[in-house]
């Protein structure tokens, strides 16, 4: 992947008494913390993880593609109770808040990923620990979980959203790309996980980005750009554009 800025940034600015540019103002009231609860699209379903609804599902999804965890920093998982065990330490938590992915028609889940780095002040939210099982990869529900994250958090009033990988991860650098995330750089020896280094790869929507994108996702999630295989017509790629 070509890591350049995908479009040149001019930050906006203001002149203070002394003359120097300063940042546009922001309004100090907070936005809302994330409520708990579903985010329902056409073909897709976000409920709050939960250990009895969605861990055996999951780890169903999740037991033949060990590959699934070479960039996360948990699993793979032995057994369903191992992974049932992971599930409940993390349901409940408000940062980072994790939902399952079902697909509405089996009413499975098939998923998961959650929202991280939280900041109601700076009006920041990330899109993280993104999960797919095979069920769910290349698939419209994979892309309209995507947009139902990014909706709601722009809806709430967030007015940047990020995305974060492995600069090694490349489909995870590939579906930023798709989704139509900003490269904005990567940061060098961030981390470590599994005993590994890790180089982070930041991408990011904002606010003013959002009324386009949120048009071309709405287009390309109608049945009518899916034929009888439900393989795309036109790309969200070219709706962006």
């Amino acid at each position: 992947m070509n890591n350049k800025l995908t479009a040149e940034y001019e930050p906006q600015f203001e002149l203070d008494t002394h003359g120097n540019r300063i940042g546009f103002p922001v309004p100090i009231e907070p936005v809302p913390v994330v409520p708990r609860g579903e985010l329902r699209g056409t073909y897709t379903l976000l409920e709050p993880l939960d250990a009895d609804a969605h861990s055996a599902d999951l780890f169903e999804a999740f037991v033949d593609a060990d590959q699934l965890w070479t960039y996360l920093p948990h699993g793979p998982f032995a057994a369903e109770s191992d992974y049932r065990a992971w599930v409940e330490l993390k349901q409940g938590e408000n940062d980072p808040y994790f939902y399952a992915i079902l697909d509405q028609q089996t009413g499975k889940a098939i998923g998961v990923a959650s929202y991280l780095r939280i900041d109601p002040g700076a009006r920041t939210i990330e899109v993280g620990w993104i999960t797919y099982s095979p069920l769910l990869q290349r698939s419209r529900i994979a892309t309209e979980a995507m947009f139902l994250l990014m909706r709601n958090a722009f809806d709430l009033g967030y007015r940047r959203y990020e995305w974060k990988c492995n600069v090694l991860n490349d489909s995870s650098m590939r579906a930023a790309g798709r989704l139509g995330m900003t490269y904005e750089g990567t940061f060098r020896q961030a981390t470590v996980v599994k005993g590994r280094n890790r180089d982070t790869a930041w991408f990011a929507i904002v606010d003013s980005q959002w009324p386009a994108m949120e048009q071309a996702f709405q287009r390309w999630l109608e049945p009518e750009n899916f034929d009888d295989q439900g393989k795309q017509l036109v790309s969200l790629a070219t709706l962006r554009q």
